[in-house]
């Protein structure tokens, strides 16, 4: 993830001279998410379907937003976006979530489990960048709704979305870096069925230097939370207007508009905040694994339920695929219609 509370109760040391000598571990086992055949057996064929399902419920929403010109709009160019995001999320931590669950624990190369940490943190500095995009949208929509085409003109919309996979690209090889740079003399052991920062700073038998703090430390705060405080200015921002709506209409179409991106909001950063900002008395790693689970195999499957399972327009695009209608192609009637329209006009 982007930091860890091991990170904060480290200072600067040298290794000590007889973890010089150590030779450096070439290989971590990850003991998956259960050591049990029977249970294995059955988590096998359910986090296979969750997989298969997640990965067709987005690249579902990706062809809806690219083929139907009435979805090419900011809402949902950065839904499309994140529906991307999401496929290679799940394809980054499900492939050894599943291989954990049908051999049991195995062995990871270093550089396979600094590749997978790297696409990881990348991952999750996107999607936070990219959720705090679409509430400063949802902020633009509602608050300021004639500067509306302006502010999010497709300019500032591919920018948002560029910065967000570029600074999380940024990020991730810095950190990734730093964790590479640490010793791990043994035990190489991760309790866990993904390379994440917390089990890795757990094994490595060096301090964390106080340069390599530093850098964690800031990209925690100007990535994690800096999109968070966004993300919450945005709805504070959102919830003063709505409440000075003159009708309750108004109050129920503009929470509508928001429900869904506050819905996945809570569920990402309630899981990820309680998993690297917990009190230190918490520490079951099965319990971490559990909430693991939630925020890298859950929130990619219900992302696209939650954000259409109450949206029209992308409910009638839906439909129109399935009748096998040209999204392009007018409306029966539609022609005959605008040439008596132009027609009268005329006259």
């Amino acid at each position: 993830m982007l930091f860890s509370p091991v990170s904060f109760v480290s200072t600067q040391m040298e290794p000590s001279p007889e973890l010089a000598n150590v030779t450096r571990v070439q290989q971590f086992i990850l003991l998956g998410l259960s050591t049990r055949l029977g249970v294995r057996d059955v988590l096998f064929a359910v986090f296979l379907a969750l997989y298969l399902l997640t990965l067709l419920e987005n690249t579902l929403i990706v062809s809806l937003i690219c083929s139907h010109g009435e979805l090419r709009k900011p809402m949902y160019f950065f839904l499309g976006n994140l529906s991307c995001l999401e496929m290679c999320y799940v394809s980054v931590t499900m492939p050894t979530l599943l291989l954990g669950l049908w051999v049991g624990p195995y062995h990871l190369s270093f550089v396979a489990c600094m590749t997978q940490l790297f696409f990881f943190v990348s991952l999750i500095c996107t999607e936070c960048t990219l959720l705090a995009s679409m509430a400063y949208d949802r902020y633009v929509a509602i608050c300021r709704p004639l500067h509306y085409p302006l502010l999010m003109r497709p300019q500032v919309c591919c920018g948002l979305a560029l910065s967000s996979w570029v600074g999380g690209l940024v990020v991730s090889a810095v950190k990734t870096k730093c964790i590479a740079s640490l010793s791990y003399c043994g035990p190489n052991v991760l309790n866990q069925f993904f390379c994440d920062v917390s089990p890795l700073l757990n094994v490595s038998c060096t301090h964390v230097a106080l340069t390599e703090l530093l850098v964690d430390f800031i990209s925690a705060i100007v990535i994690f939370c800096g999109t968070l405080l966004v993300t919450l200015a945005s709805y504070v921002a959102i919830g003063r207007a709505v409440l000075r709506m003159p009708s309750a209409a108004a109050h129920c179409k503009a929470f509508s508009t928001c429900t869904s991106h506050l819905v996945v909001v809570g569920i990402f950063y309630s899981a990820a905040l309680f998993i690297y900002c917990r009190p230190s008395r918490i520490k079951s790693m099965d319990l971490n694994k559990v909430l693991s689970v939630i925020y890298t195999v859950a929130t990619p499957l219900c992302n696209p339920v939650i954000y259409c399972l109450r949206n029209r327009e992308v409910h009638a695009a839906l439909r129109r695929t399935l009748r096998g209608r040209d999204p392009a192609a007018p409306r029966p009637g539609a022609l005959p219609r605008l040439q008596s329209s132009w027609a009268q006009h005329q006259r």
